[in-house]
């Protein structure tokens, strides 16, 4: 079998309501799921989500390959781009043909991924996560409702702006999860995105303590800051996450050996062979790891094969536009289906339909406001 070729396109999550963090919030509630579909000459094709940056430069490293030697084409996709880098969309762009590699060789078997990797068990447990910062508080019950229905316990909130307004909401979804019964007190997560320094970080949470109980406090300070990421565990009961934005096994490196993350978390947008690394790392020094993404599909089926993981970001309950999964959401889990591969399917003539094309937009989550971890006062948004 050898890589053909490869197509990109661009579809969208319609999250029927505002999405964002800290740092900004998409008011129209659309995001942009890029694609990339990876053919073969023997008919079968894998897919991956994630950036097209550069993809005829890291495509030129797999070209005309076997693409079953999955983890050796990812090293020469990281070779294809040491010099000037693969940090941001461009190790974006390697994770998703990673990922689209991965599901050719577990259709190529005939076996769903999550049982090519050496997975037992189908069900992967997860936690809602619902990119809430701009929800009025009905919008947010009704938001963490539709998750507590699929039997969700636990739920990460984002916030940062405002201790007040924080520890309201973490109460208010407390009692929706509560209400939801199951027996077990809900858990509760908070993802600061970075907009604190250090002694915000610990007051503001320190704050937040004296009401609830946090598992953890996700991304309180920047995300290479070791020594402050140490320094806010120290200062605080809840457990310190973080690990989302760091691309390549180096970045670890310094977080770890400064006992700087007591949760290691890794983002679905950097591939499965990314994932499989940082999880024996953390695994190593005895920490749990923890998928993030909007459509972590590829890394709920590694999940499965690991031994250290905590639990997987449940985001929208629907899939992208054009897009059908083989996984289901049940009794508080991702249910991981038989199909070969990744259990995606991708219908080309929908998302062609779209003629969507993704917009240069100037706030949102993804801008870093100029007055993060500067701020004197509660900023609301």
């Amino acid at each position: 079998m050898r890589i053909t070729g490869y197509r990109t396109m661009f579809t969208i999550q319609d999250w029927g309501r505002p999405v964002g963090d800290a740092n900004g919030v998409f008011d129209n509630g659309r995001t942009t799921v890029p694609i990339i579909v990876i053919d073969t000459d023997e008919g079968l094709s894998g897919v991956g989500l994630g950036p097209h940056t550069a993809v005829d430069t890291i495509f030129a490293a797999i070209d005309g390959e076997d693409p079953r030697a999955v983890t050796a084409l990812y090293d020469r996709m990281l070779r294809q781009t040491f010099k000037a880098g693969h940090a941001g969309t461009i190790f974006g762009t390697i994770g998703a043909i990673d990922t689209a590699l991965w599901d050719i060789k577990a259709k190529a078997a005939g076996e769903p991924l999550w049982r090519l990797l050496g997975g037992r068990d189908r069900r992967v447990p997860a936690y809602a996560s619902g990119l809430d910062i701009g929800l009025t508080d009905d919008d947010l019950v009704t938001a963490y409702q539709a998750y507590a229905d699929r039997g969700l316990r636990s739920a990460k909130l984002k916030g940062g702006l405002d201790v007040e307004r924080d520890r309201d909401r973490l109460l208010l979804v407390r009692e929706v999860l509560a209400g939801a019964g199951g027996g077990a007190r809900p858990g509760l997560m908070l993802d600061a995105n970075e907009s604190w320094n250090r002694k915000q970080a610990v007051r503001h949470v320190a704050e937040l303590e004296s009401h609830v109980d946090l598992i953890w406090v996700e991304e309180p300070v920047r995300r290479w800051d070791a020594d402050g990421l140490a320094i806010v565990g120290r200062g605080i009961r809840a457990a310190v996450a973080s690990g989302e934005n760091l691309t390549g096994l180096e970045q670890f490196r310094p977080l770890l050996a400064a006992s700087a993350l007591d949760v290691v978390q890794t983002a679905a947008v950097w591939g499965v062979t990314h994932f499989l690394r940082v999880a024996a790392l953390a695994h190593a020094h005895d920490l749990p790891v923890s998928p993030i993404g909007t459509t972590p599909v590829g890394l709920v089926h590694a999940a499965a094969s690991v031994p250290n993981h905590l639990g997987s970001e449940l985001q929208d309950l629907q899939p992208p536009t054009g897009l059908s999964i083989d996984i289901s959401i049940e009794d508080g889990a991702f249910i991981l289906g038989d199909s070969p591969g990744l259990g995606v399917d991708v219908d080309e003539g929908a998302i062609a339909a779209l003629a969507f094309r993704p917009e240069t937009v100037g706030s949102g989550p993804h801008v870093r406001p100029a007055r993060a971890g500067h701020r004197l006062v509660a900023d609301g948004r």
